[in-house]
Formats: structure tokens, C-alpha cells, sequence
């Protein structure tokens, strides 16, 4: 009896892995990839909320995906992607600077194919380096600030053809998701020697 408990566990076991085996697609099937993240110890879905509720949330963009379009149109065209793909919060993203700078400034900054050695403290403080693109993929580096502070990091990529292609639509929602996380931060620190 005992034995074909072990069986059945571990047959249980490899079921549940085998779910989890990455697919790698390509071509036209090809989805969204969202990279790693990083958030600043000041980071808080609350305060993004309470900063974003019924409001404007301003974006800044950085480099051309699609360089045979002019820059302003495929930003004119990428706004109502965007705003299809928003985070939860009720918010309506604008490229509007506004007459006064609010205190705190919160802004999204996406840049497209940025330099490999640009970070995002120095894209919170107005830094753009841009390397060449590659062409039908979009690469974009997102950074939520507040002020001149990084709260949230990542990077995300698709094929695209252009600012209308469908495939942007997934690539921005699920970047929005990484980004702007609702999930709580662990604050805690590792302590030594400490009883579990």
C-alpha cells in the first residue's frame, strides 16, 4: 500500500512540473517577453494608485521602434496602445509636460532599444542612450519613477511591424503588470542565527 502511495506521488509530482516546461515560440506565434524587475525599497501599489486614480499619468518616450515611421506619428499611434493595455488604476496616459512640475513627479519612461549601459537611476534624472534597433522587434525598457527615483524597472520585447501591429497590445499588458505589481513587497531581512 505504501509503495503505490510513493507511486502516485510521484507521478503527481511530474505531473505538476511538466505544466511548468517553458515553450519557447517563434515566428508569427511568437508572445510577449517580459525580463527581469527591479523595485526600489520605496515601491508601493498604494501610493502608484493614489498617484494615478482619476488622473493623467505622464509618459516619456525615447527612441523609435519603427524608424520608417516619423517619431511623432508612431508616438501618436502607440498612445492608444497604451492606454488599451493600462494598469488597473482608472488613469489616461498623456504625453502632456505639465505647466508646473508637480511635486512628486510621477512619470513612466519607455525607452526603445536603449544603450546597454543605461540604468535607470540616470533615466529618472533625464539620461537617454539609445543603440540601434533591430528590425521587426520591438525592445522597450520601462521605468516608473517619482522624481529622480527608480521605483520599478523592467524590460520587454515582441515582433512588430508597426505601432498598430496586434502583437504590441500583450507585450504592454503584461509589461503594465510586471511594472506597476500589486503584490506585497517582502520588507523583512534575512537575520542569522534567527529561530524560524
Amino acid at each position: 500500500m505504501r509503495h503505490a502511495r510513493d507511486i502516485i506521488a510521484a507521478l503527481l509530482i511530474v505531473a505538476l512540473f511538466a505544466g511548468c516546461v517553458p515553450v519557447q515560440l517563434t515566428g508569427q506565434n511568437a508572445g510577449p517577453t517580459v525580463g527581469g524587475v527591479n523595485y526600489a525599497p520605496q515601491y508601493d501599489f498604494s501610493e502608484f494608485w493614489a498617484a494615478t486614480d482619476g488622473r493623467t499619468f505622464r509618459v516619456i518616450v525615447a527612441g523609435n521602434p519603427f524608424p520608417a515611421l516619423p517619431f511623432d506619428e508612431v508616438k501618436a499611434r502607440l498612445l492608444p496602445v497604451l492606454q488599451a493595455n493600462k494598469p488597473r488604476p482608472p488613469l489616461t496616459f498623456t504625453y502632456a509636460q505639465p505647466v508646473e512640475e508637480p511635486h512628486p513627479d510621477y512619470r513612466l519612461v519607455l525607452i526603445f532599444d536603449p544603450a546597454n549601459d543605461l540604468g535607470s537611476g540616470a533615466v529618472c534624472n533625464g539620461v537617454t542612450r539609445l543603440k540601434p534597433g533591430t528590425s521587426g522587434r520591438v525592445y522597450v525598457y520601462s521605468v516608473y519613477c517619482r522624481n529622480d527615483l527608480a521605483l520599478s524597472e523592467t524590460t520587454g520585447w515582441t515582433e512588430a511591424t508597426g505601432p498598430d501591429d496586434p502583437r504590441l497590445g500583450p507585450l504592454f499588458a503584461q509589461l503594465f503588470l510586471v511594472l506597476f505589481t500589486d503584490q506585497p513587497m517582502r520588507r523583512d531581512r534575512f537575520v542569522p542565527y534567527a529561530r524560524w
